[in-house]
């Protein structure tokens, strides 16, 4: 079994897979650690809402870095479906927010107003304008925020893609084995060490999304709870994603409908309460009235990996050359994978990185690690 490798990752979720994609196409031999099966944690449980837009309303590192990762997407479905023959189902539909209150009415234009001001097509819509594109919505809401830029993939697919490209590349997945220590000694890394095995490598990437805090305890996550379901609707009941407070509403392929998601800090448990279900469902019916005539396919819950200010830790860890960090993408793991991906990929190779993103997103940024309470995810 080979021991040495240049690059050894730990975590086989979406941004491990699309790190892993982006060595391995650069000729590195790149090593793939994965406490339990590829994919099986958040980034399989994600609706895979490509939302760059829709929740900022001033400029900033992430929403900057969520758009540059939302362009990659239909190049990458070729260059996926090519490569793996797996379709990650980009969709490019948009993306439609709803307001039922005053105070949300007002927030919506405050989103329109921003996006027009940076120069993206952000629009708002009357109900009679959002209900000539999707005949199926309520009459019942106070406004719309259309969003046509953004879209959808199928989550599961996507990781699935890139790891199999990643392979394809000559990188080695190793699933149900887990990383117990990280070997380090005169200030620099030198690998890891399972429960099966030590692995030597001269970069460490720690992509462990809402698991795996113990290897680095200064930057743990807050693990955040979010429960989703799938319904089985008549086909093409509707097609763009609709979204509100509380609740969106995910088209796929084959007449289904993911409805996501319940939010519940510090909690990662997989159990999904009656309650949670309850609530998505009566929200859902909100926007789209006939899905109360749907049938429900299943449902379950995701951890998604927050920090206190919401952006992803990406970079060096201060100390130990070549230990990298790259989690904490909580709500926007799928949408930013792949921008992910190039990044980390550069700061390894030391390549220039763009120092707003670098100052922004780098591990040690906080000061100390004092979590904030999180948000939806998505």
């Amino acid at each position: 079994m080979k021991k040495r490798f240049d690059q050894i990752i730990v975590g086989g979720g979406v941004i491990g897979c699309s790190i892993a994609y982006q060595l391995a196409k650069r000729g590195y031999q790149v090593l793939v650690l994965e406490r339990n099966q590829i994919g099986c944690e958040a980034s399989s449980a994600a609706a895979g809402m490509l939302g760059a837009q829709g929740e900022f309303l001033e400029n900033s590192s992430l929403f900057q870095f969520a758009q540059e990762s939302r362009a990659l997407f239909k190049d990458l479905s070729i260059e996926l479906l090519e490569e793996t023959g797996i379709d990650i189902q980009y969709i490019h539909k948009g993306i439609m927010k709803f307001a039922f209150q005053q105070q949300q009415h007002h927030k919506l234009t405050a989103i329109a107003a921003f996006q027009q001001e940076v120069g993206n097509p952000a629009y708002m819509l009357s109900i009679e304008e959002a209900r000539e594109m999707e005949a199926s919505l309520t009459e019942h809401v106070s406004a719309v925020l259309y969003l046509p830029n953004d879209g959808q993939v199928c989550a599961p697919n996507l990781t699935k893609a890139f790891s199999l490209a990643a392979s394809h590349h000559g990188a080695v997945f190793h699933e149900r084995e887990k990383v117990i220590e990280l070997i380090m000694g005169e200030g620099m890394i030198h690998g890891v060490r399972t429960t099966e095995a030590a692995y030597y490598a001269g970069q460490v990437i720690i992509a462990t999304g809402a698991f795996g805090d113990e290897l680095l305890p200064d930057y743990a996550t807050l693990p955040v709870k979010g429960e989703c379901l799938s319904l089985e609707v008549e086909p093409d009941l509707f097609q763009t994603t609709l979204w509100m407070d509380g609740c969106y509403l995910v088209p796929k392929q084959g007449g289904k409908v993911i409805v996501g998601a319940s939010s519940i800090p510090g909690e990662t448990d997989k159990h999904v309460s009656v309650a949670s279900v309850h609530r998505l469902l009566s929200r859902a019916q909100e926007i789209v009235p006939k899905l109360a005539e749907a049938k429900i396919n299943g449902f379950w819950a995701g951890i998604r990996p927050a920090t206190a200010d919401e952006k992803p830790y990406m970079g060096e860890v201060p100390g130990v050359l070549g230990l990298y960090v790259a989690k904490g993408h909580y709500r926007n793991g799928i949408l930013l994978s792949p921008r992910t991906g190039i990044y980390m990929a550069d700061l390894i190779e030391n390549k220039p990185v763009h120092a707003y993103y670098y100052e922004s997103f780098k591990v040690n940024r906080h000061g100390s690690n004092k979590l904030a309470k999180a948000g939806e995810p998505k």
